[in-house]
């Protein structure tokens, strides 16, 4: 069910162009990302990183949707024992300015929509939310084919989040997910070790998967 995506189905440019007038205006901070200020960016890396068991042992980084590489900067802040990691974006703007913000020999930059490489933990953060105007269905079946692609290429495990359907208004560009499909669908198919985190102040929530 993983293989009949063409993900060429997706046209990722007005994301790609959002992202990219973002960061002219904002510059190095939450806001050229979608998020509100540096409070709820740290509050999602928190809940992200607790698919990490041990963060003293060496472990290598995928990071879909790294932007100017905020995750990086988090990690290691932390005192996380990041030996390799690696940053995907679709914006070339936002990888410029990653590869400017960030001078450390163990971060490199990838323009893709996809991982590439494997990696110890992979994490996506906020790349399923703004869908503009693509169909609902043909949305979910890429957000499948992407957890997938973060599946394959996770040797310890990987964490993502979405928007929750338990509010009070939904935007129409915007793109809402069912908690309890995405767990019984990791559950079902990556491993026995999902968990869901919701209980946290912002109208998302964050799955584990660990291996």
């Amino acid at each position: 069910m993983f293989k009949d995506f063409d993900l060429d189905k997706i046209d990722l440019k007005k994301i790609e162009e959002l992202y990219s007038k973002c960061l002219k205006k904002y510059g190095f901070q939450p806001q050229s990302v979608g998020w509100n200020d540096e409070k709820s960016h740290f509050l999602r890396f928190e809940k992200l990183v607790q698919v990490i068991e041990d963060p003293l042992v060496a472990i290598t980084i995928n990071d879909l949707g790294c932007g100017y590489g905020a995750l990086f900067s988090f990690l290691v802040a932390r005192q996380f024992n990041v030996s390799l990691y690696r940053g995907y974006d679709i914006s070339q703007d936002m990888l410029n300015a990653a590869q400017s913000f960030i001078s450390d020999k163990r971060a490199f930059f990838i323009q893709s929509n996809v991982l590439l490489h494997p990696a110890d933990y992979s994490f996506a953060s906020g790349i399923f939310n703004v869908k503009f105007d693509i169909d609902v269905q043909v949305w979910e079946k890429y957000i499948i084919y992407i957890l997938n692609n973060l599946n394959q290429f996770s040797l310890k495990g990987f964490a993502f989040n979405l928007l929750t359907t338990y509010v009070d208004f939904k935007r129409d560009h915007l793109y809402y997910g069912d908690p309890l499909f995405y767990f019984d669908f990791c559950k079902r198919y990556f491993s026995k070790k999902v968990s869901l985190l919701h209980d946290y102040d912002l109208f998302e929530w964050t799955i584990l998967v660990k291996k």
